[in-house]
Parts: C-alpha cells; structure tokens; sequence
C-alpha cells in the first residue's frame, strides 16, 4: 500500500544576529505549523502515528543545521527532518555578522485509504 500526501505548509524563519542556521530552522518549523489545523484524524478516527512527516529545510549551511532539533518540535506523526542548500544568507559587512533565512517544507503522509472510503450504491 502506497501513501497519499495530505498536508503541505511551508515556512520561513531566521535568526538576525545570532548566525544560527538551527534556530532559523525551528522557527521556519514552527512558521509552517502555525497555518494548519487538522481535523481529520479526531473526524475519521485516524490515529497519530498513522502519519509520516517529511521536513525539509533550505539553508545556506544545511550541514549546520541539527535535524534531530528540529525534529523534537513536530507534534505529531513520525518525522523525518532532512536539510538542503537554499535559503539566504544576508550579509551585514559593516558589522561582520550573517542574517540567516531558512526556509521549510512540512509534508505530511498516510497510507493510501482510498479503497476504504467507497461510496456504496
């Protein structure tokens, strides 16, 4: 049985000042869950850990970002947290420091039901 894709939300964070690519990255997280609410598991009697949750986060250091972290602040479901190249490092020359923009990608999956949910004649 294959899965479904049933929720995407994406988000933005950043830390200004203190240059810390996993702070960006929980709160880009954090901006993501923030635009969703989900009914349909009390609605259809679905439980939690019946839902696979991809994260994927856009840096500009991904190696600088630590998945578990941010994996420890989803809720619910089993998370997978993996970091890419992207985002946007925004550099203040004047005072030596880089603006850290992350961006994220919540996925959110569940096993393939459709055969479940038939209407009948």
């Amino acid at each position: 049985m294959g899965e479904k894709r049933i929720i995407l939300e994406m988000g933005t964070g950043n830390d200004l000042y203190g240059q810390d690519y996993t702070k960006a990255a929980r709160r880009a997280v954090q901006d993501a869950l923030h635009h969703s609410s989900i009914t349909l598991f009390s609605k259809l009697g679905i439980e939690h850990t019946e839902m696979r949750v991809q994260v994927t986060i856009a840096v500009q250091n991904p190696d600088a970002v630590d998945c578990d972290l941010v994996a420890a602040d989803l809720p619910r479901g089993r998370v997978q947290v993996r970091a890419v190249m992207g985002g946007l490092d925004v550099h203040d020359a004047e005072a030596g420091t880089v603006h850290v923009v992350a961006t994220a990608a919540v996925e959110a999956f569940l096993p393939d039901m459709a055969d479940a949910y038939k209407l009948s004649k």
